[in-house]
């Protein structure tokens, strides 16, 4: 999916380096690209900087760069990107009930920093960004939902400012990362030692991508956006219960209630995105209103058609499902090598 993409030579920022996805990023392009020409590692955590610097050192990669920085100080975030040519925009606050608690903390970081990424970028010669979004961005019930979705919209319609630079802005959109910080997961995984696994409900469900396809994702935006898409991959969905019983089979699963801003199920892709939605086959697109002959240039550059009138991706009637097996083999795989149930 990526055999064209080259970035040796090429000065990449990521935003929210020090994350589960940042890390996993930065691991892929220093392995398949050695010889990128500098890999700046932004993100406000020293601690996390220093830790991952200590699996990522400058003396065996000369690209990397540890910068210290927060997305909401848009004069710091300037500076770092100088001479940059693509940013990764994986920074954000993400927990739903933190979010309800406190919500202008989010507002600062996952919209006035997204608008802090886009001038920057346009201000410092950048060709590409690609933001990563969440699944909670369509159709939002929560606070953290509906800061991811105007950030989306950031993105997306800063192609409508670039005037005559060379650059494009998207968007990649996906459901809970399997074993990232602060998922489902290693929570189980923590708490099942107590015997009980709290459900907040027996229904829910969710959909579910590796660190790795969330990678390539990434790269295959990178490759191939024109600019205003946000992709949508086709993935799996889980139950939550099937989760738990994968974790934990002799926990007793107790029932505690939604949380906040919580959904039962989750979209990506709601009926109101249908009427600008194409299928590229392996991942959808949703697209802004365009005219119609802008619109044919994406479908004839992705090989994509319109999906359906009326047309929703939602975890609930999601027609892939991980079994109970599928989750414990890929939480062995993926999470805990030493995992054993």
């Amino acid at each position: 999916m990526t055999s064209n993409l080259d970035l040796n030579g090429k000065p990449i920022l990521i935003t929210g380096g020090t994350g589960s996805f940042g890390k996993k990023f930065v691991e892929t392009i220093l392995t398949r690209w050695p010889q990128v020409k500098r890999l700046v590692i932004y993100s406000r955590d020293e601690l996390k900087q220093f830790e991952m610097a200590q699996q990522f050192p400058q003396s065996k990669y000369n690209g990397i760069r540890y910068f210290i920085g927060d997305i909401r100080d848009a004069e710091r975030f300037r500076r770092a990107c100088e001479g940059i040519e693509i940013i990764i925009h994986a920074a954000a606050l993400k927990q739903v009930p933190t979010a309800e608690y406190n919500p202008m903390e989010f507002i600062k970081t996952n919209i006035i920093g997204a608008e802090n990424v886009v001038n920057a970028a346009l201000d410092c010669g950048v060709k590409k960004v690609v933001a990563l979004s969440t699944d909670k961005a369509a159709s939002p019930i929560n606070l953290y939902g509906a800061t991811k979705l105007c950030s989306d919209k950031l993105f997306t319609t800063a192609n409508n400012i670039k005037g005559k630079r060379d650059i494009s802005f998207s968007v990649v959109r996906y459901g809970n990362v399997m074993g990232s910080r602060g998922s489902v997961i290693p929570f189980f995984m923590n708490k099942r030692k107590e015997g009980i696994l709290p459900i907040t409900h027996p229904e829910m469900t969710r959909f579910n991508i590796t660190l790795e396809d969330g990678v390539e994702l990434v790269l295959m935006a990178l490759e191939r956006a024109l600019g205003g898409e946000i992709f949508v991959p086709k993935i799996p969905s889980y139950k939550i219960t099937d989760v738990a019983t994968a974790i934990g089979p002799n926990c007793k699963q107790e029932i505690i209630g939604v949380r906040p801003g919580e959904k039962i199920h989750e979209e990506m892709i709601t009926e109101h995105d249908s009427y600008n939605t194409l299928d590229a086959k392996d991942f959808y697109i949703i697209l802004p209103i365009l005219p119609e002959e802008v619109l044919k240039k994406y479908e004839s550059h992705f090989s994509a058609k319109h999906v359906p009138e009326g047309f929703k991706y939602n975890s609930g009637t999601n027609t892939e499902w991980l079994s109970v097996d599928d989750i414990r083999s890929l939480t062995k795989q993926f999470v805990d090598k030493d995992f054993s149930i």
